[in-house]
């Protein structure tokens, strides 16, 4: 019998009808060895990797969370690029569901950046840099959180991503703030606002936005504005 099971819907049911989950994620990782690269093949190879990010997260298996993205990357070798950019950070966040790996997932993300820049996948890269420093706030590691920004800042700028900007300039502000230097995260919200009327902001950015406005607002005894912010 072959290693692996052939990249088919069929397979993906077997994987669904598996009675236990350690038996379901075996099936899905002899779907991923499939060596066929036909754009079914690809597309059923796809879903292999959503079932098993979350089968993986039900069992709390993060490490092989880890370990899946470098088993993937000749298959990344082989889809577009923005679909490669939409699963590795999907498989960011179901690690990131796992209580206890904070330090995990910020291995896993300086892990990515080398290889994103191996790779030169500029734009996934910078996506990536900015959930580092945003799990360097969240440690307290206020100081790397800010050089890494002030570098990727600039990268953003020349290359003009506005959305991935004013994702920036937010975590900026909220890393000022939290340095209690009021007047650097003001300027960092106000960047944000300003890139922000250029481009269609989804709605729950539009409201981290705003109540990182309240926040200011009410830090310096203006509650009636900021009441309307929280409001907003």
């Amino acid at each position: 019998m072959a290693s692996y099971l052939p990249a088919t819907n069929e397979s993906l049911v077997q994987a669904t009808e598996a009675k236990a989950a350690p038996e379901a994620i075996a099936i899905l990782y002899r779907v991923l060895d499939d060596p066929s690269s036909t754009s079914e093949a690809l597309r059923i190879k796809e879903q292999a990797v959503s079932s098993l990010s979350d089968l993986l997260r039900e069992q709390s298996r993060a490490e092989e969370l880890q370990n899946l993205l470098t088993q993937l990357r000749p298959f990344f070798s082989k889809i577009p690029k923005a679909k490669t950019a939409k699963i590795i950070p999907g498989i960011f966040d179901t690690v990131a569901k796992i209580p206890g790996t904070s330090d995990l997932q910020v291995s896993l993300c300086k892990e990515i950046v080398e290889w994103t820049r191996a790779e030169k996948r500029t734009f996934l890269c910078q996506r990536i840099k900015a959930m580092l420093a945003a799990l360097l706030m969240e440690s307290k590691e206020y100081s790397e959180a800010l050089n890494l920004l002030s570098g990727l800042i600039k990268e953003v700028r020349r290359l003009d991503d506005k959305l991935v900007l004013v994702e920036i300039d937010l975590l900026e502000s909220k890393l000022h703030f939290s340095l209690r230097n009021l007047p650097k995260a003001k300027a960092a919200l106000t960047a944000a606002r300003i890139d922000a009327n250029t481009i269609y902001v989804p709605p729950a950015q539009q409201g981290v936005i705003d109540l990182q406005s309240g926040i200011l607002h009410a830090e310096e005894k203006d509650y009636k504005t900021a009441y309307n912010y929280f409001f907003e």
